[in-house]
């Protein structure tokens, strides 16, 4: 049978996957991928290990198709969009450890060029805001602080374009390349012209040389080389697309206001907005959905980005040893009707959209003698709902028309998320047969691209597992209003402490 294959390079793990031409999940290989907090704020990841477990990986995943007796058309890949990676393109060695989204160490930068007045340009040309969570400021401080050298052969770029240039040969002829889903996550992408801006670059202090090419979401991009994975040379790679692109593409929303939220280690919201850019949101972003180039030309989305999602499952487990799984936290949480009066405010990381507050810390506050063990995880789980309401608030600030919100990610499989969302946001809630919507949109992507997959046929394609209608809000409402309390508390107290990140 024919199959299409994804590499997902996430935070958390690399994975390859293999989907049928309709969407469905065939096959998985997983590995987990290290991480390294050198220091509070600091995140960072081996990028040669990446590169490792995306061979291991395919590998694994290509020696079952074989003895199943099925063919690969085509590789898609998928990945943590602002991870900032710098290599020598000569020899192909990683020249300091990639700078991983999360990170907040360019905090101090990003307050000064915003004191300098370069928000609005930043804004008006890139869709984005200035923060520490997009690419441009990791690369200008690889520069100035990692001695990265600025030679001929420097390499800086995002892990889509690392993947994809050691699958197609790396420094033996491999693509340096990326897609405009993920350029316009650097902060370095002109949304106007389509391409790098030279004043960003100036701006940034990033050579524009040391950038990859970027091209639309469904470019042959290669083949894959050999001495990587031996049963997949040859086999064309033909999609690229950040992570929560892929996920909107793989969830099908291929209509203008379908929106999609998927809780990994993050919580991301992305809403179609069309073809043409549309206005600025204060709160969200602007980014290129995707680029089907003469297939389609390029999609727009709004997002809102929640840097603490799933890392709070982890935190509840790893951190504080409230439940020895992540699978005990949905039970646990709808064993209470309610947080108990508690307040969880999930800035572990600073706070994303819609308040861009990389200063702000995170709190649990509302407690009593009577609050549990459950009620600090309801108040978890409660908190992942918030976050979703409070950008699609934003969208909707706007004027933007909502239609319908599709879930995917690990904790989309609680039932009690699904509802509170249904409940906040006044939308139906419908969950996908497989929540692997990353995987599939990258595999789904390279389908496109290599003539294998029909547009047309993309969301007749698409499965429900799970519908959540709203029901009635009163309560709900209490409870945000609460939340929200706690999190001016906790943005006001990070202001009185003078942090800047």
């Amino acid at each position: 049978m024919l199959r299409l294959v994804a590499v997902d390079a996430g935070t958390t793990s690399v994975r390859a996957l293999a989907v049928d031409t309709q969407g469905r999940v065939v096959d998985v290989a997983a590995r987990e991928l290290s991480q390294a907090y050198p220091s509070p704020g600091l995140v960072e990841h081996d990028a040669a290990e990446i590169l490792s477990l995306v061979d291991d990986t395919l590998a694994e995943l290509c020696a079952k198709l074989h003895d199943a007796g099925d063919v690969v058309g085509a590789i898609g890949v998928t990945n943590q969009r602002e991870t900032t990676v710098a290599l020598d393109r000569h020899d192909g060695r990683p020249l300091a450890p990639a700078i991983v989204w999360q990170d907040r160490r360019t905090a101090p930068a990003c307050a000064a060029l915003i004191a300098q007045g370069h928000e609005g340009f930043v804004r008006a040309t890139t869709g984005l805001t200035i923060d520490p969570y997009f690419s441009a400021t990791k690369m200008a401080w690889l520069l100035e602080h990692a001695n990265v050298d600025r030679a001929r052969d420097l390499g800086m770029c995002t892990v889509d374009t690392l993947v994809c240039w050691h699958l197609t040969g790396g420094p033996e002829g491999g693509t340096f390349a990326t897609d405009a889903s993920n350029a316009s996550r650097t902060s370095l992408y002109d949304l106007g012209t389509a391409g790098w801006s030279d004043q960003l670059c100036a701006l940034f202090g990033v050579p524009r040389a040391a950038l990859a090419e970027v091209r639309a979401s469904c470019a042959m991009f290669g083949a894959v080389a050999p001495g990587t994975v031996d049963g997949l040379v040859g086999v064309p790679v033909c999609g690229l697309l950040g992570d929560q692109q892929a996920a909107l593409f793989g969830q099908r929303c291929l209509r203008h206001g379908m929106v999609k939220a998927t809780y990994g280690t993050g919580a991301f919201l992305l809403a179609n907005a069309g073809a043409v850019r549309p206005a600025d949101v204060d709160g969200l972003v602007t980014s290129v959905a995707w680029d089907l180039g003469e297939r389609g030309g390029r999609t727009f989305a709004l997002e809102g980005s929640s840097f603490v999602a799933g890392a709070a499952i982890q935190w509840l487990r790893d951190g504080l040893g409230v439940v020895e799984r992540a699978d005990e936290v949905g039970p646990l949480a709808s064993s209470v009707p309610d947080s108990g009066g508690a307040a969880f405010v999930p800035a572990l990381v600073g706070l994303g959209s819609p308040w861009w507050d990389p200063a702000a810390r995170g709190a649990l506050t509302g407690l009593t003698r009577g609050v549990t063990r459950a009620h600090v995880v309801r108040a978890v789980v409660e908190a992942l709902g918030f976050q979703g309401r409070a950008m699609i608030d934003a969208m909707r600030g706007e004027g933007t028309e909502l239609t319908e919100l599709r879930v995917d990610g690990g904790a989309a499989q609680m039932g009690l998320l699904c509802q509170l969302l249904a409940d906040g946001t006044r939308l139906t809630v419908r969950r996908p047969r497989s929540i692997e919507a990353t995987a599939i949109g990258a595999a789904m992507i390279a389908g496109v691209g290599a003539g294998l997959v029909e547009l047309d046929g993309l969301e007749a394609s698409w499965e429900q597992d799970a519908e959540f209608a709203p029901s009635d809000p009163l309560l709900v409402d209490a409870a945000y209003a609460s939340w929200l309390d706690a999190v001016g508390r906790a943005r006001a107290l990070a202001a009185q402490d003078g942090r800047v990140a």
